[in-house]
């Protein structure tokens, strides 16, 4: 038994599934069963009920899963001793960019106690500039084209970025139904987010002749017009799988999501913790 099997039956158990604990971890559904099957091999019973749509904790997997949470979270704490990270680190996020945020900074706070993080809204236009300008430290945004590490303004402001996981777009429509998306959607009425946010940004790129005919700027509000079959939506699929009573339509040639850090090349402490959470 290791750590990252105690991290894999927790998110299993957070996530009520293995696909979604497979894009928490940033890793393959297979993977996730894998790992699970082999836990629950060594320990010698079943940690969880499996149904079509969902996994549910049997019996011991309740008792084990408080245990593993308190396994890890005292990793963590042993790993901060010997390495405390403090400071101030100022995150600039595209609106509506990343769902996954609030896990980050939990994980944060837990595992760099002394460590403060600030969130900022930045404009798709001005994220290198925020942190050439030192508005905030390191933003989050959408790669544009070529991800590849790249120097800009000169040694004492090189800055770098470096791509994110890759994951895809996905058509959400309400529960049941095919599991294959159109590759035209100008029949279907779609909820969109307002221009500027980066999920915009990408579906336009995407299909740009589409018809909008709903548009809002929360993603629960986004789900809730999915789910009573008002209209389609077009979301990451790590997005979508927030969602999982929703049905989620794969295209024969998927749309890329492509998110990534833009962040000064020299490191501190606090900006590396960060980015090892994010990546």
């Amino acid at each position: 038994m290791d750590l990252r099997q105690l991290a894999v039956v927790v998110a299993v158990a957070e996530e009520g599934g293995f696909t979604a604990a497979a894009h928490r971890l940033r890793t393959v559904q297979s993977t996730v069963s894998t790992v699970v099957r082999a836990l629950e091999r060594d320990l010698g019973t079943p940690l969880f009920h499996r149904t079509t749509h969902r996994v549910v904790l049997t019996p011991a997997g309740e008792a084990f899963v408080p245990a593993a949470r308190a396994a890890l979270e005292a990793a963590e704490r042993a790993r901060a001793a010997v390495s405390p990270v403090g400071g101030l680190v100022r995150v600039g996020v595209r609106p509506g960019l990343f769902a996954d945020l609030h896990r980050v900074l939990a994980t944060l706070r837990q595992t760099h106690p002394g460590l403060v993080v600030e969130v900022r809204q930045v404009g798709a236009g001005s994220v290198r500039d925020a942190v050439t300008g030192s508005t905030v430290d390191v933003a989050l945004t959408v790669a544009d084209g070529c991800v590849a590490p790249v120097a800009v303004d000169g040694p004492a402001l090189d800055l770098v970025t470096t791509p994110l996981p890759a994951d895809e777009l996905v058509l959400a429509t309400a529960p049941g139904g095919s599991r294959s998306a159109p590759a035209d959607l100008s029949e279907l009425s779609l909820v969109d987010f307002p221009p500027g946010w980066a999920i915009r940004e990408a579906v336009d790129h995407a299909h740009p002749r589409r018809r909008v005919t709903l548009e809002v700027d929360d993603l629960a509000v986004a789900a809730g017009l999915v789910r009573a079959g008002l209209a389609a939506c077009l979301l990451p699929a790590s997005v979508a799988a927030r969602f999982p009573d929703l049905t989620v339509r794969r295209f024969a040639q998927p749309p890329p999501w492509q998110l990534a850090v833009v962040h000064p090349a020299c490191l501190s402490p606090g900006l590396a913790a960060v980015l090892a959470q994010l990546g």
